[in-house]
């Protein structure tokens, strides 16, 4: 659970970062980060890709989902 939690701060926050933009707060980018993970390690596995289950493999598992996730916000914010 606090590997979880690390993992997600660290990968939403690197999003934000990636996004050029300021992030959405410390709170929020930990929880795009543990959304962003489930929602990577979800379209990895309908991709049939596998990263590992390292710390290494974990965090670009949650940080392509978070940065997805922060892409679709911006976009239905957009609309």
């Amino acid at each position: 659970m606090i590997w979880t939690i690390i993992i997600g701060g660290i990968a939403g926050w690197l999003a934000g970062k990636l996004m050029r933009g300021e992030g959405f707060g410390i709170i929020v980018d930990i929880l795009v980060g543990i959304v962003g993970g489930w929602l990577g390690g979800w379209l990895f596995g309908k991709l049939g890709l596998h990263m590992g289950n390292g710390l290494i493999g974990s965090l670009i598992t949650a940080l392509v989902g978070s940065i997805i996730l922060i892409w679709l916000v911006r976009l239905v914010k957009r609309g």
